[in-house]
């Protein structure tokens, strides 16, 4: 925008709110300048306070609804606006499918330039609350007192939490359980400003049969009390079945350092996906929400629409879920992944599975799709599951010039899967269809998976 920005810090505007963002805040307009309105909704006219302003948007403080929206419901969590970790408690679950298509749809169209592709209704939850098998909270000390929970949004404050409404209830158990025994023990926490102290974050696994693994994540390489601090944490959690100490001493804010050590239990845990279970170790990747990742897969397995005779190769292939779906319709299947443990994970996971048509990379992909495709290795069928920042340049260039029929992309990231699709598209690969699933209710996160095909 030129010219003179139209709002000032400090002041009261009413502003009509448009759309959503791509953090589930409000975006509207005052004067043809953008404004961004957390807790605000589409359709609704609010006085908004302005918090700040930068040279093209401002962002601001929701005051009062001059006009609400029918889409407008109650939040569950009693704590929603304190905490970071959900965005979008205050919309109603139909509308929060509506609006992660939209998100989606803004993404191809803008950023992927592919007005035209089609992107199909969100595949929602069957229930949106207590879905998540993983939790890593930060923990710290406010006002003497031990407090576990996430970040207040915007900050590293920490919001003390009890009951996560999207967490499973084990790990509401897990987090009460160590902010007690922390307490009782009186072992150091960690405070991040001055780099002392003991303990950063703790970590929950839920099995699909109730098991519970729990990491501590400490700044030294001890835990101080450790023995006590496991007898104190199995008899409070008879499901306990595993806890390990990870070791991140860098200042940082990488939850989890390259040190994992079992201080008690067995090694991992139990999902399960369909038929198939997977173990999974302390660093290894899963899908936090277990029933959407069937449905996601189950929809990855359709789009690769394998006849049994297929070459097929899964990169960032974590613990090897998409990989032994995959393997249960193809000739064969590589899978790549950089994480060495979750590699370890995927071929335990193929033995006991009894999957003998899948191989396991570990390495970078960036790096290990080259050297396949300098081997010969011309697979019909690509399968991509990246990081949030999506693939390299690189990984897609070999992607094409692998020639495989269908390229499926499985993406947490709009944005990136877009930028992705642009690439793929200049090097010879349409897309033809996105399908959101919604593995994050109440968030505004929105996982999906593409259908791409050689265009000649």
């Amino acid at each position: 925008m030129k010219g003179k920005i139209p709002v000032q810090q400090g002041q009261v505007y009413e502003i009509e709110i448009n759309t959503l963002g791509t953090s589930g805040e409000g975006v509207g307009r005052y004067e043809d300048f953008t404004v961004f309105v957390p807790y605000a909704l589409p359709g609704e006219k609010a006085k908004v306070r302005i918090t700040e302003v930068k040279k093209t948007y401002a962002m601001g403080k929701l005051l009062e609804l001059v006009r609400k929206s029918s889409d407008r419901v109650e939040p569950v969590c009693p704590i929603y606006k304190e905490c970071g970790g959900c965005q979008l408690q205050h919309l109603s679950y139909e509308a929060q499918l509506k609006a992660k298509r939209q998100q989606v749809i803004d993404a191809v169209t803008r950023i992927g330039k592919q007005p035209d592709l089609f992107v199909e209704p969100t595949l929602g939850a069957a229930t949106p609350w207590n879905y998540r098998n993983k939790m890593q909270f930060p923990i710290g000390r406010e006002k003497g007192k031990t407090v576990i929970g996430c970040f207040a949004q915007g900050s590293h404050n920490i919001i003390d939490t009890t009951d996560c409404h999207i967490q499973k209830e084990g790990n509401n158990e897990v987090v009460n359980a160590v902010r007690e025994i922390v307490t009782r023990l009186n072992i150091p926490v960690y405070n991040e400003d001055k780099h002392t102290g003991v303990l950063r974050h703790v970590v929950g696994r839920v099995g699909s049969n109730g098991d519970i693994m729990v990491v501590i994540v400490t700044a030294s390489k001890t835990l101080p009390r450790e023995k006590e601090f496991v007898k104190m944490l199995r008899a409070r959690l008879p499901k306990v079945v595993s806890v390990h100490q990870n070791i991140q001493t860098y200042r940082n804010n990488v939850i989890m350092g390259r040190d994992t050590r079992l201080i008690w239990g067995r090694p991992t845990i139990q999902d399960s996906l369909g038929r198939l279970n997977f173990h999974i170790s302390p660093r290894s990747f899963f899908q936090v929400n277990t029933a959407q990742a069937e449905v996601l897969y189950n929809k990855a397995m359709e789009f690769a629409n394998l006849k049994g005779e297929e070459t097929v190769i899964d990169a960032y292939c974590g613990t090897g879920t998409i990989t032994l779906f995959l393997a249960q319709k193809a000739r064969e299947v590589i899978g790549i992944e950089i994480v060495k443990p979750a590699i370890q994970d995927a071929n335990k996971n193929a033995r006991d599975n009894n999957v003998r048509n899948a191989e396991f990379i570990v390495g970078d992909a960036t790096q290990v799709m080259p050297r396949l495709y300098k081997q010969g290795v011309r697979p019909d069928v690509v399968v991509v599951d990246p990081p949030r920042a999506g693939c390299t340049e690189t990984v897609l260039k070999t992607f094409a010039d692998m020639q495989p029929v269908r390229i499926v992309y499985v993406s947490c990231n709009p944005a990136t899967l877009a930028r992705d699709i642009a690439v793929l598209d200049e090097l010879g690969y349409k897309a033809v269809k996105v399908q959101p699933v919604d593995m994050f209710p109440n968030t505004s996160h929105v996982e999906n998976v593409a259908l791409l095909v050689k265009k000649d």
